[in-house]
């Protein structure tokens, strides 16, 4: 196929849905990594047309979701306190922190930009030479290649007033906590195509044979998904566990080496905490020692409790793939896209808000 518009074909989707249908003869818990697969899923109704022995599973594949509660705080502190002109994607400005979001402290007067690019931080930075310019770095590896550049052209610019407020995450150690949670109920993974296309997977062919789980790289467009399912269940089927690629227009396996190499100058890897979930070890990206001038954290030492997340919020299980948005007592009522407990209700690519948003669809899965 060469057109997005085949990938949308519901006449193939069906002839798709088919095959799965026939080809699974067992109760399977398939997990999506990523939260725009998860939308996509949602959306476009897939959930509801699976055969019922076909279970999915919605992973913490959502940056602004796993964005650490305490980090949340310090970027509004930077924001109100500091005088900073704090810029960051549209998506971070409504996650909630322990007292209020980035929005409110915009509309109280904080300097709080939205931006497409942290290369337009630097610019800011660059106009702005009497003035602090904070980008807030989120994300997985699909936006780290973008941020570690701003920091290398900020640094050959000689600009002393631009930093970032850092919170990578990885993928690859996330599905290893993922097998070794006790709780966690996974038969296989259902990878995310834009995390892939900066990676490449052969990190996952490690995990595969580790897990003896089949780990299917994916697109997101509707029969992107349903060929990923069936290819995982297949797998399944088989009693096979290796690594594959559906989303072969996009991927690599050995990915973007160029954008691998402007990551490895600026960063390393190191534990990094995760929202609703804690500690993953080795399975964050931080400044190297040489580009510290460039961390917002210690630039401006920045020291503040870390303050509980909402005793309500099941976020942590969703994330986990261990409860449904909809168990959640409080989705819907005290917890929605106004009025958010947790992350998940409020990301574009968050499952609580993608269940929220397409309730008339989760009524069937119910």
């Amino acid at each position: 196929m060469k057109h997005l518009t085949e990938y949308r074909n519901p006449e193939l989707a069906k002839k798709v849905l088919k095959e799965i249908e026939k080809t699974a003869t067992r109760n399977w818990k398939i997990m999506e990594i990523c939260g725009g697969q998860t939308h996509s899923l949602v959306k476009n109704g897939i959930l509801s047309v699976l055969p019922e022995n076909i279970e999915m599973l919605h992973g913490p594949g959502c940056p602004v979701c796993v964005t650490p509660l305490h980090l949340i705080d310090k970027a509004i502190y930077l924001a109100k306190e500091k005088d900073v002109i704090l810029c960051s994607f549209g998506d971070m400005l409504r996650v909630p922190g322990s007292t209020g979001s980035l929005l409110e402290a915009k509309a109280k007067g904080a300097d709080v930009r939205i931006l497409y690019s942290p290369l337009e931080a630097v610019q800011i930075a660059r106009q702005n030479p009497d003035k602090e310019v904070v980008f807030f770095a989120v994300g997985f590896e699909t936006t780290a290649p973008a941020n570690a550049l701003s920091i290398i052209h900020a640094q050959k610019l000689g600009l002393k007033n631009y930093s970032i407020l850092n919170s990578h995450v990885l993928v690859p150690p996330a599905i290893k906590a993922l097998m070794e949670d006790p709780l966690a109920e996974i038969d296989a993974f259902l990878a995310a195509g834009h995390v892939c296309s900066i990676m490449g997977y052969t990190q996952y062919h490690e995990l595969a044979e580790k897990y003896k789980i089949p780990i299917v790289v994916t697109g997101f467009e509707p029969l992107d998904l349903l060929q990923g399912i069936l290819a995982a269940v297949k797998q399944l089927e088989n009693g096979t566990h290796f690594v594959e690629n559906q989303y072969k227009r996009i991927v690599k396996e050995e990915g973007n080496l160029e954008a691998q190499n402007i990551i490895e100058k600026v960063y390393e890897t190191g534990n990094q905490e995760w929202r609703g979930i804690g500690t993953i070890p080795e399975s964050g990206w931080h400044l190297k020692k040489e580009f510290e001038g460039f961390d917002a954290n210690k630039k401006f030492n920045i020291n503040i409790d870390k303050v509980p997340e909402s005793e309500i919020c099941i976020a942590g299980d969703v994330m986990k793939g261990v409860k449904k948005p909809f168990q959640c007592p409080a989705f819907g009522k005290t917890c929605t896209p106004q009025n958010p407990l947790g992350a998940p209700m409020v990301s574009s690519e968050g499952a609580c808000a993608a269940y929220y948003n397409f309730r008339n669809m989760i009524k069937i899965i119910e």
